[in-house]
């Protein structure tokens, strides 16, 4: 094999094993996070009832990716903090809860951690608390 190719396979096997470290990282530290003890029998009722307002068809996901989460408003939008990098993400109107209280008064998000599966600001579902 040439320099030029070898190269460029150094490259790529790089790019793909720091992306992957990547993916382990926020997975490993999303494991970490837990409802408190008294609220996950409650949440997991409402996570596993929850379909997504714009498609009421499809779920939110599941326990995994929803979870309680800080907002900010800014010029009058929404913006949730997402647990495995803490950034905070827009959230589209379509996606907010309407027809349905949330479990504990909190706000709830339902997205992926970042990857290269889903755009950086992928929002599956969110619930607005009454505590804002």
């Amino acid at each position: 094999m040439n320099l030029p190719c070898k190269l460029l396979l150094s490259s790529y096997l790089c790019c793909l094993l720091a992306t992957e470290a990547r993916a382990q990282d926020a997975q490993s530290r999303a494991g970490l996070h837990r409802h408190p003890p008294q609220d996950q029998l409650l949440h997991e009722k409402f996570y596993s009832t929850w379909q997504m307002p714009d498609h009421p068809s499809v779920s939110c996901c599941n326990n995994a990716d929803c979870y309680p989460t800080e907002i900010e408003y800014v010029d009058g939008n929404i913006y949730a903090r997402r647990r495995e990098d803490g950034r905070y993400i827009p959230i589209p109107p379509e996606k907010v809860e309407r027809n349905r209280d949330n479990p504990d008064g909190r706000n709830h998000l339902c997205a992926p951690p970042p990857s290269t599966f889903h755009s950086s600001d992928t929002v599956f579902c969110f619930a607005l608390g009454g505590a804002t």
